[in-house]
């Protein structure tokens, strides 16, 4: 199984939505997940994962993760060349290196050049940006590239952010 996070935050609130599908190229989801936490802090830049990560976990808890392949996070898993860690190696280190993290992200991050790989997508000429931690990022790229769906964005992450800013 693949789960998909994504958190929507409004009003000191952050909704947290996870996705869960068989293999990278199913058409819909086996299960979605959602949890509205409050008293959510504010975002500091370039410490992202301080205000995302504890969403991430508090909702991973409700979710058996036994028969989990990989997670997959809309942002970097690293900030730099350096390897400083994003939010997606936080949370591989949260969850004790156990399961493989893919970063896709829609803007680029310039201070990350040779740990990340772009992807294009349905015809666009804007990359998503593709990190990993625990899988090679070539592999990763193309898990992301066998998704399902017609446009840059593959469907089920589309229905990740449609279902994570339904309020």
């Amino acid at each position: 199984m693949i789960l998909a996070f994504d958190t929507y935050y409004f009003n000191s609130q952050a909704k947290t939505v996870c996705l869960a599908f068989e293999t990278w190229n199913a058409i819909e989801p086996v299960a979605i997940y959602r949890e509205t936490l409050s008293g959510i802090a504010d975002y500091v830049p370039g410490q992202f994962y301080k205000r995302e990560l504890p969403c991430i976990l508090s909702l991973l808890q409700q979710i058996d993760a036994t028969a989990v392949n990989a997670i997959v996070v809309d942002g970097y898993v690293y900030l730099d060349d350096e390897q400083t860690p994003g939010l997606g190696c936080h949370l591989y280190n949260a969850i004790q290196q156990n399961i493989p993290v893919i970063g896709v992200a829609k803007s680029n991050f310039t201070t990350l050049d040779k740990l990340k790989l772009p992807l294009l997508r349905g015809g666009s000429a804007n990359p998503l940006y593709i990190s990993s931690v625990g899988i090679e990022v070539e592999k990763a790229r193309q898990y992301i590239l066998t998704m399902v769906g017609p446009y840059r964005i593959p469907t089920l992450l589309k229905t990740l952010d449609t279902e994570t800013k339904a309020v």
